[in-house]
């Protein structure tokens, strides 16, 4: 796959963006400068890849605004090794931050033919990541549990096989809400304790059950 010095230099203004944007995590800043947006859209989009906009993936999905990517990917707070469970893999493009962010990466994905095409993609960029077709409210309890939890669409609850997939100490990040939702973070203090934080409006495409 191409990426020419004209897309590293829109990625370039695109971190720019983020930084004025708010994102100060530089672990963050310096993983999404290494994951190619453009390689994660239709040619149509190539000209405006770097845009701070979701766009669509097919499968009614889209990829996140990276204003989003980088926003969740600093609330994560990922240390080097921390196995991570990413619920929506989508085009795989959060994935893939996740991945060079030294995350040990689980993720699922509710559409078949998303998830073929992004598990091919991956497996070609040797992008390393264990994904899975299923359930995103089920998670993956056969793996858990997790250091870190990253959910991708808009849950109207937080379901709670994903609070129970989270070791003690462990951090969920999840966009709670049907047609806005509520940017939460929640750290699990103990095994029946969780802290919970509400970070302000965002826009996500729904997270639906029973699909599989």
């Amino acid at each position: 796959m191409i990426d020419s010095y004209r897309h590293k230099g829109m990625r370039k203004n695109m971190l720019e963006l983020l930084r004025k944007k708010g994102i100060q995590d530089e672990q963050v800043l310096e993983a999404m400068d290494k994951v190619p947006r453009h390689w994660f859209l239709d040619d149509a989009f190539l000209e405006i890849a770097y845009e701070d906009k979701a766009f669509p993936i097919g499968c009614e999905q889209t990829i996140s605004q990276p204003y989003t990517v980088a926003k969740q990917s600093e609330l994560l707070q990922i240390k080097k090794g921390d196995k991570v469970l990413e619920i929506g893999t989508g085009c795989g493009y959060q994935t893939s931050i996740l991945f060079f962010l030294g995350a040990k990466v689980y993720s699922i994905e509710r559409q078949k033919a998303l998830h073929n095409k992004t598990k091919k993609m991956l497996d070609e960029l040797r992008f390393r990541a264990h994904l899975k077709y299923g359930d995103g409210y089920k998670g993956l309890p056969a793996f858990g549990p997790f250091d870190k939890i990253i959910v991708t669409a808009g849950a109207p609850l937080i379901a709670k096989p994903l609070l129970q997939q989270l070791k003690i100490g462990g951090r969920l990040v999840i966009p709670v809400g049907t047609e806005k939702q509520i940017m939460t973070v929640i750290d699990r203090v103990s095994e029946t304790s969780f802290n919970k934080q509400e970070l302000g409006e965002c826009a996500f495409v729904p997270m639906l059950e029973d699909k599989v």
